[in-house]
C-alpha cells in the first residue's frame, strides 16, 4: 500500500513536520513535552550553518536550530544511520550556541541555555535488544556525587527503535509524539488519539498528497537517499564488513574522521544518487565524490 504520509526520518519529512515557520506549533509542542523544565511560548528559527572561528574550522550544518521567546538555543538533530562519534558531534554542535553568545567589552559570562535534542533512527548499543532499552537518554554535567554541576547545557537522545508502546499504552504527551514519530509513514488514517488541533495541523503537513509536484519530487529523493544510506551504514556497522585496514584508509582521507563516509558515498553514487545529496549527507565534497 503506497505511503499517505511522509517518513519523518528523512531530511524533507522532518523539515516538513518540525523545520518550517507553517510547522513551528508542531516544534514546540514536542520539544516541551521533551523539556518540560523549559516555558517556551514561542520559537524563531536561527541560521542552521554554522562556521568555525577560521577558515580551517570544520562548519556545523544543523537539521534545525531555534530560539525561544527567553533566548535559549536549542538544536533538534535528525540521525538516520549508526554514525561513529555521533556524540562527540553533538557536543562540538553545542559549542556554536555558546560562543556566539559571547559579548564585547565588559562581560560578566552569563549564559543562556542551550539544549540539543538527537532524535535517532538506531540505538547505541548493539547488545541490547530492540524495545528492551531505554528510549530517552538526558545529559548533564554532574559532580563527584552525582549531582548537577551546570544546568545550562542538556542533550537529549531519542533511541527511537527502542520505543515500542501501542497506541492504548501512551500515557504521556511525549509518549504520542515518538508515537507519531515512529508510525507515521504507516498511517492511512488519524488516529483518535490524534484528533487535537497541534497533531491534526501534523498530519496535514506530512500528507504527500498535499505537496506540490516539486515537493513530492524532493521527497522521493530524499526518501530513496535515507533508504540507501540507512541500508548501507548499518550493514556495514552491524555485520562487521569494514576491514580495519580500510577505516584506516577512510580516517586518511576525510578531515573529520567519520568512518565510512567513502563507502557510503559509493554506493549512493552507484545507485544514481545525485552529487550533491551525497555531499550534503556526507560530508565529502563533490569533486571528492567524483573521483571515487
Amino acid at each position: 500500500m503506497k505511503a499517505k504520509y511522509v517518513n519523518p526520518f528523512t531530511d524533507f519529512g522532518f523539515k516538513k513536520l518540525f523545520g518550517e515557520e507553517a510547522s513551528k506549533a508542531s516544534l514546540i509542542d514536542f520539544l516541551t513535552s521533551l523539556l518540560p523544565e523549559t516555558n517556551i511560548v514561542d520559537l524563531s528559527f536561527k541560521d542552521k550553518e554554522k562556521l568555525g572561528q577560521t577558515d580551517m574550522d570544520r562548519k556545523a550544518i544543523y537539521d534545525i536550530y531555534c530560539e525561544d521567546n527567553q533566548g535559549e538555543k536549542i538544536i533538534v538533530e535528525l540521525q538516520k544511520a549508526k554514525q561513529n562519534y555521533f556524540k562527540d558531534r553533538t557536543v562540538y554542535y553545542s559549542t556554536f550556541p555558546i560562543q556566539e553568545q559571547a559579548q564585547k567589552g565588559e562581560w560578566n559570562y552569563k549564559l543562556k541555555a542551550v539544549f540539543c535534542v538527537g532524535v535517532l533512527d538506531f540505538t547505541f548499543k548493539k547488545k541490547v535488544k530492540l524495545g528492551k532499552g531505554e528510549v530517552m537518554h538526558t545529559v548533564q554535567l554532574k559532580d563527584q556525587k552525582n549531582q548537577v554541576f551546570y544546568d545550562k547545557l542538556k542533550f537529549v537522545y531519542l533511541e527511537m527503535p527502542h520505543f515500542i508502546k501501542t497506541e492504548q499504552e501512551l500515557e504521556t504527551r511525549l509518549d504520542k509524539w515518538l508515537y507519531f514519530i515512529k508510525n507515521l509513514e504507516n498511517f492511512q488514517n488519524i488516529p483518535d488519539i490524534f484528533k487535537d488541533e497541534i497533531f491534526t495541523e501534523a498530519f496535514d503537513h506530512a500528507e504527500i498528497a498535499r505537496y506540490s509536484p516539486e515537493e513530492r519530487i524532493n521527497y522521493e529523493e530524499s526518501l530513496k537517499v535515507y533508504r540507501d544510506l540507512k541500508g548501507v551504514i548499518d550493514t556495514a556497522f552491524d555485520e562487521g564488513r569494514m576491514e580495519g585496514e580500510r577505516r584506516g584508509e577512510i580516517k586518511g582521507e576525510i578531515k573529520g574522521k567519520i568512518e565510512g563516509k567513502i563507502e557510503v558515498a559509493k554506493a549512493l553514487k552507484e545507485s544514481g544518487v545525485p552529487h550533491h545529496i551525497i555531499s550534503k549527507s556526507t560530508g565529502l565534497s563533490e569533486k571528492e565524490i567524483e573521483k571515487l
